[in-house]
């Protein structure tokens, strides 16, 4: 039977507060229905770009939109297929938690991994092997030196490793582990067992996705691990490495703290980012109770009133403290437009003035 082995170090009991409080945060912010429509595109962009880049996609962030907005764009049919699978996948996750949450307590199926998995390697692989298990050994390489750096178990083994993991998943000795801690201990073991010849890595970070998903922390889908990962990939790849490769005489045996060290740091980072830009974002309530209508603030409005509430007045001077890259007159402009909104008010000479929340 599988049972994860791990120790709750103060690293990652400092970094499942950051994850709770920003959730908190995040889940209970006033946002508008534009501004949460806009950071979800943003969310699923992110998460596209960059789950498929760290396989080795060679599209920009920017040829990722283009692709997702159904625009043309020149570059290898794979990679234009890869980012079109991973978005099939996101949305997949989407309406399958919603599904399930429906119908109360979730179980996770081999029908559903094989289906995650369909999705991902749709039109890259022969249809024979895409949502089936892996029927022969294969070996990860260094790319750079050849040499094997990870031997996964073999293939007959496969098929009974899913089955016990997702018994544990599942079973009652998972329902007392923090939803992050489980998501990073299925990524971990999906990548150890290598179940598929190919798209494994996204497979496996889609179904901690899920995993996220069903047990409450979808966080109004604001966030993207992937980004995180694909920020440096050798830590990502390393990480995995490192546990899988340890001398033990059982698989069950490995310690997988260094990963979910890793794992629930990177869910701290993203969701305390999440956290900042979403509390900008909540003035947008602040504005609306004020003048009785919704009013949309650019980041850089926003920003100001952040100041102002903070500070309560803000001169010329401070200009280069919020906005170090943009020039005193895009600041002016910006000013002008909240002044004649009746949200701050000005006093003082050109060269003297301060602004002030009204």
């Amino acid at each position: 039977m599988f049972v994860p082995r791990y120790t709750i170090t103060n690293r990652i009991l400092k970094n499942i507060g950051v994850i709770d409080a920003s959730r908190e945060v995040i889940l209970n912010s006033p946002l508008i229905p534009a501004w949460e429509a806009k950071f979800k595109k943003e969310a699923l962009e992110r998460s596209v770009h960059h789950g498929t880049h760290l396989e080795g996609n060679r599209l920009s962030f920017e040829e990722a939109q283009e692709v997702l907005d159904g625009r043309e764009v020149l570059a290898r049919e794979r990679d234009i297929q890869e980012v079109i699978n991973y978005r099939n996948v996101l949305k997949f996750l989407d309406e399958l938690a919603a599904q399930i949450r429906a119908d109360g307590r979730y179980t996770l199926t081999e029908e559903i991994l094989l289906g995650v998995h369909n999705l991902v390697v749709d039109k890259i692989v022969i249809p024979e092997k895409a949502g089936q298990f892996r029927t022969r050994q294969v070996v990860l390489k260094n790319s750079l030196t050849g040499e094997i750096s990870y031997t996964p178990p073999p293939a007959a083994e496969v098929p009974y490793l899913v089955e016990d993991l997702l018994n544990w998943i599942n079973g009652p000795e998972s329902l007392d582990v923090h939803p992050v801690l489980k998501a990073g201990i299925v990524h971990y073991e999906l990548s150890r067992i290598h179940p598929f010849v190919e798209g494994n890595g996204r497979t496996a970070r889609a179904v901690a996705t899920l995993l996220m998903f069903l047990d409450g922390y979808d966080i109004r889908k604001l966030f993207s691990l992937e980004e995180y990962f694909d920020a440096n990939p050798i830590d990502y790849y390393s990480t995995l490495q490192a546990v899988s490769n340890q001398l033990v005489l059982d698989s069950h045996e490995r310690d997988l703290t260094p990963w979910l060290e890793y794992f629930v740091e990177g869910v701290a980072i993203e969701l305390n980012r999440v956290k900042e830009r979403v509390r900008r974002i909540s003035m947008d309530a602040r504005v609306k109770d004020k003048l009785g209508e919704q009013v949309t603030l650019n980041e850089r409005q926003m920003l100001i009133m952040e100041y102002l509430h903070r500070h309560k007045q803000m001169q010329n001077k401070d200009f280069r403290k919020v906005f170090p890259d943009y020039s005193d007159d895009t600041v002016l402009r910006e000013l002008r437009f909240l002044k004649q909104k009746g949200l701050i008010k000005k006093t003082g000479g050109t060269k003297m003035a301060m602004y002030v929340l009204k």
